[in-house]
């Protein structure tokens, strides 16, 4: 008998739901695929805590799966902080059950005498991360599946300092959970445990996200914003932030203004995709607007559009967001003085751009596995540093450290503050970024995500990358490979002096090549989806804005010469 088939019928004793058992069984009687997808294995954390498709099964999220992790972080939390009152502080998105599932999650913490804060109604992930501190919490949960697809829902664990969790209280969560049955999840609440929030801890986060995003930017009176919550979170937050800081020309696109986790408007709702922006941007040139912004469902990540050199709408990238945000914020740093303890951070995939713009300011500059926990992690690893801002390419951004994840509602602010001082100076956000290219290099960067789905799906993914291990690639586009740097293997080898180096960073499944001229080509899986995501950045030099347009021509046919050699175009 098939392990998957054992593990199925695990799930018809009278710990289980009725529904539970009946639906199981009918799946054991007539589609043994179905049955096996959902129990073949166990939901693991990735990058962003425990995601994927809900419904019945260990493969699953649901009230079991969610009860098994809430049960086992209970243990880990009582075990820790013996003999203190321990307190949660849990939020949820738009999704469909996002609401039940942290209603189930409360009850389990409070059965196990933890005091759960349990925010009203839906909120977004930054204003989670900003309760846990402000609260005095030991622990936070967002109920979230971020920009996934409607069938899907999640799970992200936040740890005292308001960042995602990571090492070394990840693999002992996960060890606590892995080593409980699910027979020994405590689902009785004890209601006095659980709290409601709401007001109090909104309007914190609004005074905090002005605090940090406004920096009294100029002609706000005549800028005009367009503005879409994606059907999420972000319309609880954004509005107010916006005009609080001065900007009342604000058109909000009433028809994904209202939550709903069917995401009816759009194919997916993931700002890192242009047809997720298409009715903003029309709206946007219905009205002469000067800058459209779209968040995703639980609010952390952000899409920019803006009038580019012909007056049209375009769509600017992660990484082009997330320099001209940064450049904003170290100018105003240097004008009221460095201290010499300053740093800004991003990705190992996210463009080489931000580390050439740290040293021509002078200041420190870190880099990170893909995923904002470990960003967040180098605030509290390095507690005498000063973290200005940080991001990466696929459209986060945090600005300063108020927030321990990415935060689309602080971002937006200060993506319109940029904006709207550039138009009062005469420039525009388009123009400030080819000055960025200017002053620190051209950078342009491409993004190939492939999608392989089920089991077969992540054998798939797990022999692309295989091969792009083993048949090497000599050389990229005309330009020799000069390192291969191995995440897996945490080495970094020059191929063509045979020199070898450490690479500093926590192991993971990532294989980056670096040409002679500075092109990067690296490919992992998605944490959070069934994808393999091939990332390439290429640059050279632009003497004036004035050349921009041939410039940004030939690397955009380089970067299709690249695609094609690759054979991912």
């Amino acid at each position: 008998m098939d392990n998957f088939l054992d593990t199925a019928k695990s799930w018809m004793t009278d710990f289980f739901d009725p529904a539970v058992k009946k639906e199981i069984q009918h799946l054991i009687d007539t589609d043994t695929d179905e049955l096996k997808d959902r129990f073949y294995k166990q939901m693991e954390f990735g990058t962003g805590g425990m995601r994927g498709v809900m419904g019945f099964g260990t493969n699953r999220i649901n009230k079991y799966t969610l009860g098994k992790s809430t049960q086992g972080l209970s243990n880990y939390l009582n075990k820790v902080y013996v003999g203190e009152k321990i307190k949660v502080v849990i939020a949820f998105d738009c999704r469909h059950n996002s609401d039940t599932l942290a209603r189930t999650v409360a009850e389990v913490f409070s059965a196990n005498g933890i005091k759960v804060f349990l925010f009203s109604e839906l909120r977004t992930t930054p204003a989670l991360s900003f309760a846990v501190r402000y609260l005095n919490c030991h622990a936070g949960i967002v109920l979230t599946a971020s920009h996934n697809p409607p069938e899907y829902n999640g799970y992200k664990v936040y740890w005292t300092d308001g960042g995602q969790i990571v090492p070394p209280q990840d693999e002992k969560i996960i060890a606590e959970i892995n080593a409980l049955p699910f027979e020994d999840i405590k689902f009785k609440a004890d209601e006095s445990l659980i709290e409601i929030i709401d007001k109090e801890v909104d309007e914190a986060f609004i005074e905090a996200s002005v605090a940090n995003g406004n920096f009294n930017a100029e002609g706000k009176d005549d800028f005009k914003i367009v503005f879409t919550s994606l059907h999420g979170t972000s319309i609880t937050a954004i509005p107010e932030v916006l005009k609080r800081s001065g900007y009342e020309n604000v058109t909000v696109i009433a028809e994904q203004a209202e939550p709903d986790g069917n995401f009816p408007t759009v194919k997916s709702p993931n700002p890192e995709e242009s047809e997720a922006l298409s009715m903003a941007v029309k709206k946007a040139e219905e009205i002469g607007a000067d800058m459209v912004v779209g968040t995703d469902p639980d609010s952390d990540r952000l899409g920019i559009a803006v009038r580019n050199l012909d007056g049209k709408m375009e769509i600017v990238n992660g990484n082009q967001a997330m320099v001209l945000m940064t450049k904003f914020l170290l100018e105003k740093r240097k004008q009221k003085g460095f201290n010499g303890n300053e740093f800004i951070a991003t990705t190992i995939v996210s463009t080489p751009m931000m580390e050439s713009m740290a040293k021509a300011y002078g200041v420190g500059f870190k880099t990170a596995l893909t995923g904002f926990k470990w960003i967040g992690k180098m605030i509290k690893d390095f507690p005498e540093s000063d973290f200005i801002g940080g991001g990466e390419e696929s459209f986060g951004y945090m600005v300063g450290d108020f927030v321990r994840d990415k935060d689309a509602v602080t971002s937006t602010l200060l993506a319109c503050e940029i904006a709207s001082q550039a138009k009062a100076n005469g420039s525009s956000f388009y123009k400030d970024l080819i000055d960025c290219y200017v002053d620190y290099g051209f950078y342009k960067e491409h993004l190939v995500s492939i999608t392989k789905k089920g089991i077969s799906g992540a054998e798939e993914i797990k022999q692309m990358l295989k091969d792009f291990k083993e048949n090497p690639v000599v050389s990229v586009a005309g330009s020799k490979v000069k390192w291969i740097e191995d995440y897996n293997t945490a080495t970094a080898k020059n191929v063509l002096t045979g020199e070898e180096k450490e690479i500093d960073i926590p192991k993971s499944n990532v294989l980056i090549y670096e040409t002679e001229d500075g092109t990067r080509i690296a490919a992992r899986p998605s944490g959070t989806e069934p994808k393999v995501k091939f990332y390439i950045s290429t640059n050279t030099n632009l003497d004036t804005a004035a050349d921009y347009k041939k410039v940004n021509a030939a690397l955009d046919t380089k970067v299709q010469s690249i695609l094609s050699e690759l054979n991912l175009g």
